[in-house]
């Protein structure tokens, strides 16, 4: 197996290529999660996956619970099913606490402010309220609990670590919070081997061929856990070097024809981008500081065949946007043509105007 080879396995696993999925909260059931910060974007590392659909039928999904917005694996947003948020949160947050306890101390926090404005705060939302950070505020208020925006961030962060809180219903463009016992009713409590087992194959399933250093990286687990993760699967799994790498795959994986280019725009923080400690088979060292900068920060990308050759923006105009894209090299009208079926569905996605 060769570079383009692990990519066509990658965009077919990833559900980049044809797939039998219909709906938005099984596309994020499928991939486990998905890095979810720049909302937004995120909404259309969902729609990109599907056929004929809007960024209308994204927000159906979050606003009917179906796709749960929190923070889980790393210290980052993420979409995951309702179905999974429950044992995903327990196997992660142990490891995510202690981090933004070091955000709240650099940030001096006063954490003693934070945890006597919690209970409250729970109650505030008690009987399915979903409220945004600026409701929540005046509510605190009313209750003679008056918190600085840093302050008030913070509580609701913590709440979201005590299992308290997740977001909820979009307001317009404002993100809500609800709790999420309220939104998502704990089904079941699994051990901490299970719920390793349920996220390595998660990932190995729709993220291969992918390194044991590949999935340390997405899901914040130590080198450690991962090995053990990897042993409870590797049964139905096969391993095999390439560039000097051992990439694991389903054992019983069917190679995806290449029956023609795949040209797709993804949104900024993608999964195929952003699930890989190693990105070389995707991106040329000279242009990878183009899209991925050090302190995180990832831009939307033109991808050909697996590789990025570029990257594009979403320009206000009207009810329906306009999509710029700016290639790193000279490229031949003939390959810029193959992404026009591209930006006609992406600017359909984001249409403010209702489909006939």
């Amino acid at each position: 197996m060769n570079s383009a080879e692990i990519l066509n396995l990658r965009l077919y696993n990833q559900l980049l290529t044809s797939h039998q999925l219909k709906a938005p909260n099984e596309i994020v059931s499928w991939m486990g999660a998905m890095q979810s910060q720049a909302l937004d974007m995120a909404k259309w590392a969902i729609g990109t996956r599907l056929e004929n659909q809007t960024i209308r039928d994204v927000e159906e999904a979050l606003n009917t619970g179906q796709i749960i917005r929190t923070h889980t694996l790393r210290p980052t947003w993420h979409f995951v099913s309702a179905d999974d948020v429950h044992w995903m949160f327990d196997l992660s947050n142990p490891r995510l606490k202690p981090i933004y306890h070091c955000y709240a101390k650099m940030r001096q926090i006063d954490e003693s402010l934070i945890y006597n404005a919690i209970p409250v705060l729970e109650k505030i939302l008690i009987g399915g309220k979903h409220l945004t950070k600026q409701e929540i505020g005046s509510a605190l208020q009313t209750q003679d609990i008056t918190l600085d925006d840093d302050h008030l961030k913070s509580a609701i962060t913590y709440a979201e670590m005590e299992g308290i809180l997740v977001n909820g219903r979009l307001k317009g463009k404002k993100q809500t919070f609800t709790l999420l016992e309220e939104w998502a009713p704990r089904k079941q409590t699994i051990c901490k081997e299970e719920a390793l087992e349920h996220l390595a194959r998660k990932y190995f399933t729709s993220h291969s061929p992918a390194t044991i250093h590949d999935f340390a990286w997405w899901s914040g687990l130590s080198i450690t856990e991962c090995r053990q993760a990897l042993e409870m699967i590797k049964v139905d799994f096969i391993c095999e070097t390439i560039n000097e790498r051992d990439f694991w795959m389903k054992s019983d994986i069917k190679v995806p024809p290449v029956d023609s280019n795949s040209a797709l725009l993804l949104p900024a923080f993608d999964e195929f981008v952003i699930s890989y400690k190693d990105r070389s088979e995707m991106i040329e060292d000279i242009h990878y500081g183009k899209v991925m900068t050090k302190n995180g920060l990832f831009s939307p990308t033109i991808m050909l065949n697996g590789k990025i050759i570029g990257s594009w923006k979403k320009v206000a105009h009207k009810s329906t946007p306009r999509i710029e894209l700016s290639f790193f090299e000279k490229t031949s009208q003939r390959k810029q043509d193959l992404f026009k079926p591209e930006i006609k569905r992406l600017e359909k996605f984001y249409s403010k105007e209702k489909n006939k």
